[in-house]
């Protein structure tokens, strides 16, 4: 059986495992069968509201930001901008991290729940646009939706010239990863403010790509939640073993995870957010050097 072929089972007995929104359930199955809780494996790699060639959309909170789209979707050519008024502005340097409300912070979502196409903010092109990640000439996607909707932190940097002091590697050089579990599918390019609940520490080829777990602050779990415990242990373990196994079909090893493969808790996951977001000081003020990275002030 290949690897693909196990994935896509696994994600298809995770359907069946869990539909209420408080479910304790432990898992006894095979590791993959910890992926996520899904909904059928058929999902299409675009959102069912997946975004046409130059239109505009709001960006759903805050300071009146927009979205527009140029290119078609699910091609090489399509990018997401974002402004403020009449400008253009970067989705990583310009969106505040902080949130309206204490202890919150913004996300910006680049993959709705539910979806397999691995957009990202691009981060060597001006202004940074969401665009569709490419690998060996070809657009990449997931085998398998994501089962929650993931983006990134604003104004977030994690460093590849700093070494952590207990798990000796390096940063990936991408703004911090955000996992938010709550109950709808966030469109591409909303910055939705969430409360982070906890954090965990991948290795991913030798780097280091913390995955931050939160919800959003308008979300009816968001009164229950509100540190790592809160969350379900289904969950958790879901997440884990999502990223754990998610690249195994193209033949690439597992990934690991630092800390005994334990979740942190929230107030670590803030601790890792100011961590980052004192790096990404450092890299937008020019005292560190930023290679290819678009700043804004290269």
């Amino acid at each position: 059986m290949t690897a693909s072929l196990l994935f896509r089972q696994s994600s298809s007995f995770l359907l069946k495992q869990s539909t209420t929104k408080t479910t304790t359930m432990k898992f006894t199955a095979a590791p993959l069968a910890l992926l996520a809780l899904a909904t059928p494996i058929t999902t299409s790699a675009w959102s069912t509201a997946a975004v046409r060639s130059v239109r505009a959309v709001p960006a759903t909170i805050l300071h009146g930001y927009t979205t527009a789209t140029t290119g078609e979707s699910a091609t090489e050519s399509f990018r997401l901008s974002f402004a403020e008024g009449d400008d253009t502005i970067s989705p990583w340097h310009d969106i505040p991290l902080k949130g309206n409300a204490d202890g919150t912070y913004n996300a910006v979502i680049e993959i709705p729940k539910m979806t397999k196409a691995k957009m990202e903010v691009a981060t060597k092109e001006p202004n940074n646009p969401i665009a569709q990640d490419m690998k060996k000439g070809k657009l990449r996607d997931y085998h398998g939706p994501i089962f929650w909707n993931y983006g990134c932190l604003p104004q977030t940097w994690e460093n590849p010239n700093e070494e952590h002091p207990e798990l000796k590697c390096f940063g990936d050089d991408d703004p911090i990863d955000v996992v938010e579990i709550g109950s709808k599918a966030i469109a591409m390019g909303s910055v939705t403010e969430v409360k982070p609940l906890g954090v965990i520490a991948m290795i991913d080829d030798g780097e280091l790509d913390w995955k931050v777990i939160a919800i959003a602050t308008d979300d009816e779990l968001a009164k229950e939640y509100n540190d790592i415990d809160d969350v379900p242990d289904a969950v958790k373990d879901g997440i884990r073993e999502w990223f754990r196994w998610y690249k195994t079909p193209d033949d690439k090893p597992l990934n690991g995870f630092g800390f005994d493969e334990k979740w942190l808790d929230a107030k670590n996951a803030n601790e890792v957010i100011e961590e980052t977001h004192d790096a990404w000081k450092k890299l937008r003020s020019g005292e560190i050097e930023a290679g290819k990275l678009w700043t804004g002030k290269n």
